[in-house]
């Protein structure tokens, strides 16, 4: 079970994924080895599962940005979303209720890009509908 201290070094480390041990010792206001071994217990238990990129939220020229909506047939969700993540262009996904099952960030360079990825989304076996909303600026 998680206690503050840990739940306030994955808050940093969503901050910041590439901090180092005496960083977030600092921060967190306990010794280097305090901080080396939450984290590996974190990574151990499962609760961390992996560090990632994140890239800026802004939207560059050479780049389209979309979110998607997926519904899913009757079919394995988990063997689906593990083939729809593994699609080049998908940059997240994740789980919602209501209508929609899942919520993809999709992330490509040309409109063309964009067009085989919806198609290799909908094509999938598992896929009953979706659609997509191409990301156009800052609101």
């Amino acid at each position: 079970m998680m206690d503050s201290l840990d739940h306030r070094m994955i808050a940093e480390l969503r901050i910041n994924g590439r901090a180092s041990i005496p960083q977030l010792a600092q921060i967190l206001g306990v010794s280097r080895v305090t901080a080396q071994r939450r984290l590996d217990r974190l990574i151990e238990n499962g609760d961390i599962r992996g560090f990632t990129v994140r890239l800026r939220d802004e939207v560059r020229d050479d780049q389209l940005r979309a979110v998607m909506l997926i519904e899913f047939a009757d079919s394995p969700v988990k063997g689906v979303i593990a083939a729809i993540k593994r699609i080049p262009g998908i940059a997240a996904a994740y789980n919602t209720n209501g209508t929609w099952d899942v919520i993809a960030e999709v992330e490509v360079s040309t409109m063309s890009e964009l067009n085989a990825l919806v198609t290799a989304v909908r094509s999938r076996e598992g896929i009953a509908k979706s659609e997509t909303f191409i990301i156009l600026g800052p609101a």
